[in-house]
């Protein structure tokens, strides 16, 4: 239930959430590694897709002729992953592994003399920074920060770190009553005392420290401030950087508490000066998320992504660039309707390299702020997620609906590319996969809507086949090339199901119009737009339009319960996963109240308030008087942005109303599922449960 970056950092997340360190005890189950599998066939199951490499997090070396890159893999039997390093040419040639251990290591980076290789890992539970050569050898801890650390950068003359660190205000978290150890409740007289799966009971700081010897403790840039760096909670060590002087710090943070932190999205980006202790905000009076500052190598400019209006989360993903010298500060995306993320300036100053999504997938650009011009260097059936610049060639991670991250060499003048990893190409060449193709479906408005198709292996056109509404969630994420772990296009293909994605109003990557028309209307246009699509592609003679079935997530799963109750016996079967049901109760239950706030235009007891009205009215709970089709509903309890209640509301009413429901519920699991036998769980309830009713 937010945007794209979510879908981006998904396979991290997983891998990272899978692999976290436990409390330390004897351990005699084998390091987790890539495994040899012979498929007995082409088709891919649930235990196939659990068994795929997840990569992640390329770093070219200061050399610009290797580079440093982890994998993830699960063990389902042990039910968690294990993530190890590896290098390898930009040329794709003498890869290496380089770590070979039990505790997975997360954040490596190459030193500014491409000497050393910093990395974290677990030490005694406990998160710390080591460093070793950059062929894996002479493993050194250096630091040893109690509690741990959730992040670290390396200053560019290799003198200094920074590292992030949970702080616990003790005023506020305390023990209040030391006569009573065993007491358990925790007590709050303000808001956001959750966040997305955690109690808030901490602030994440930045701190800094000389790198020598070991370090036990760094300098709180922070002090006593009741607020985070980076932004809970996907923000990471992208929203801080280092100056080229290695003498300023830029850091993102929303300096705000309790109902004020709940209610704005207004982050700033602040400029801290090591010699004189001075914090600088360069964002003030821009009142959106501003976050990812990165200095231009030359130290005279910073950029980062700016959103403009406070409270709206999925607003335009602006480039700003502000002159270091002049203060002054540029939206050089002003006239470009699109977003542009993941920043990466070129080596020479002269232009900047971005993300952004356009029709459904995500492309490189090349901004040049001499001109202004912005110009689009790749083009494909493909998404990219994040561009590092590396000499004459760019340096870029890649996924597609058919094949998990992989890296590949970019020609930053013509975009032809060229695959460098090859993590799962013997997985790869034993599975067939269902072949994808674009459509544009005229929807109740008389507009032209993108949708992705996606057919079964084996595909057979003189056949029938079941066929799937996929709804997105976010709301404002597109359907694009993304490959997911869990919402596996292919997986539902392989299955013997059609798939029919689209991109629905209210999803960027097709105007800011277009994006932004669902604020305020759930349950309106979009809704039609599903509809439309459905109903396009049932008209084919290979669809049985008689065994429709609804799936989706967050979003999503609101969509279903929606359409349960609107969809006119078009579906026999719909699933949905952490879903919204109620909307009077998900607007108190929530963690984010920016988003409600924005999404339904305010709370349902302001009665004079036109566009909020219009949004509970459309509350999914209310049309259940007209469910009539079996329902699935999943949800995870440790899931505060849609709370459980919401899914287990549902299943109550389905039952009490005589219609055939399921619920399946995970009690460690958040608005994701992260863990390998939870995640082979859910593959198998969502197929058997369309398979009993759509086959």
């Amino acid at each position: 239930m937010k945007k794209v970056t979510y879908i981006i950092i998904l396979a991290i997340l997983a891998g990272y959430y899978g692999c976290k360190p436990a409390e330390k005890k004897a351990d005699d189950a084998p390091i987790i590694e890539k495994k040899s599998l012979a498929l007995e066939s082409d088709i891919m199951t649930p235990e196939i897709l659990w068994s795929f490499g997840r990569l992640s997090e390329a770093e070219v070396s200061p050399d610009k002729k290797n580079i440093l890159y982890g994998v993830t893999y699960y063990d389902i039997k042990q039910n968690k992953g294990n993530r190890e390093l590896y290098s390898i040419g930009v040329d794709g040639q003498n890869e290496k592994r380089l770590t070979s251990t039990k505790v997975s290591e997360y954040q490596a980076m190459w030193s500014p003399d491409g000497k050393k290789i910093f990395f974290m890992s677990a030490e005694n539970g406990a998160m710390q920074v080591w460093k070793m050569n950059p062929d894996g050898s002479e493993r050194q801890q250096i630091t040893n920060i109690k509690n741990g650390i959730n992040g670290y950068k390396v200053s560019p003359d290799m003198k200094k770190i920074l590292y992030t660190a949970d702080v616990y205000p003790e005023k506020q978290f305390k023990d209040l009553y030391a006569d009573l150890p065993q007491a358990t409740g925790k007590i709050f007289n303000d808001l956001m005392y959750r966040h997305w799966d955690t109690w808030v009971q901490a602030y994440s700081h930045i701190f800094v420290a000389d790198l020598n010897g070991t370090i036990t403790k760094g300098k709180d840039l922070m002090p006593e401030e009741p607020w985070e760096s980076p932004l809970m909670p996907f923000g990471g060590m992208e929203q801080i950087n280092w100056g080229p002087d290695s003498k300023v710090i830029a850091y993102t943070c929303r300096k705000k508490k309790g109902k004020e932190y709940a209610v704005s999205t207004n982050s700033d980006i602040y400029l801290y000066n090591l010699e004189s202790g001075k914090t600088v905000n360069i964002t003030e009076g821009m009142m959106g998320y501003d976050v990812a500052p990165t200095f231009s190598p030359d130290g005279k400019k910073i950029a980062w992504q700016s959103m403009e209006r406070d409270g709206y989360e999925s607003d335009k993903n602006r480039l700003f660039i502000m002159d270091l010298n002049s203060k002054i500060k540029t939206d050089f995306t002003k006239n470009f309707d699109q977003n542009a993320e993941s920043l990466a300036w070129a080596d020479d100053s002269r232009s900047i390299y971005f993300i952004s999504d356009w029709h459904a997938t995500d492309e490189i650009y090349r901004l040049d702020p001499a001109d202004g011009k912005i110009i689009k260097i790749t083009n494909g059936i493909h998404n990219y997620t994040a561009v590092v610049p590396a000499g004459d060639r760019l340096i870029a991670t890649r996924v597609s609906m058919s094949m998990p991250a992989e890296i590949y060499a970019v020609d930053p003048q013509n975009g032809t590319d060229k695959q460098v990893t090859t993590t799962n190409k013997d997985i790869l060449g034993q599975l067939t996969f269902g072949k994808i193709s674009q459509r544009w479906i005229k929807t109740t408005d008389n507009k032209e809507m993108h949708a992705w198709i996606i057919y079964p292996p084996h595909f057979d056109s003189t056949k029938k086949y079941p066929t799937l509404l996929y709804c997105e969630g976010g709301p404002q994420s597109t359907v694009s090339q993304f490959w997911s772990y869990r919402w596996n296009f292919q997986m539902m293909a392989a299955n013997g199901y059609i798939v029919v994605a689209p991109n629905r109003r209210g999803l960027p990557g097709f105007g800011q119009e277009w994006n932004e028309q669902i604020s305020g209307d759930y349950g309106g246009q979009n809704m039609k737009d599903y509809l439309s699509a459905i109903d396009a592609v049932a008209k084919e003679p290979y669809v049985n339009k008689d065994k429709l079935g609804c799936v989706g997530a967050s979003y999503g799963g609101f969509s279903v319960y929606w359409l349960a109750g609107n969809h006119h016996k078009r579906f026999k079967a719909f699933i949905a996963h952490d879903g919204m049901f109620n909307l009077e109760s998900q607007y108190l239950e929530t963690e984010e109240m920016w988003f409600v706030n924005w999404d339904l235009g305010g709370p349902f007891w302001d009665k004079n308030n036109k566009t909020a009205q219009r949004s509970f009215a459309n509350s999914p709970h209310r049309f259940v008087q007209n469910w009539d089709t079996p329902i699935l509903c999943i949800h995870g309890e440790l899931d505060y942005r849609i709370v459980a209640t919401q899914g287990m509301q549902a299943f109550n009413a389905a039952v009490l109303r005589g219609i055939p429901a399921e619920l399946l519920c995970f009690p460690d699991e958040n608005h994701w599922v992260l863990k390998p036998q939870n995640g082979i769980l859910w593959q198998r309830t969502f197929f058997n449960w369309l398979d009993k009713w759509l086959k």
